[in-house]
């Protein structure tokens, strides 16, 4: 009976997908997240402009730090 081959998988180390910078990024985005809810849930006012226009912006802005964190390409290390 003839014997298969079967083919040697070599130990090949993938690179990671995301890289220090990416995990710095999001991990920046996630505070500024955070801080844009503190400042919305702040002080008893509810028509502070805090409240209603710099909160939503900083959570925004949070969201597309997050964005960027991801789709942002790692370097060549050659």
């Amino acid at each position: 009976m003839a014997q298969k081959k079967t083919p040697v998988k070599e130990n090949i180390q993938e690179p990671f997908v995301f890289q220090k910078s990416n995990y710095m990024l999001m991990i920046v985005g996630i505070i500024v997240v955070i801080l844009g809810f503190i400042i919305m849930a702040g002080d008893t006012d509810i028509y502070s402009s805090s409240k209603i226009v710099l909160a939503p912006i900083i959570v925004l802005i949070g969201f597309a730090i997050g964005f960027i964190a991801i789709l942002k390409k790692p370097a060549n290390h050659n």
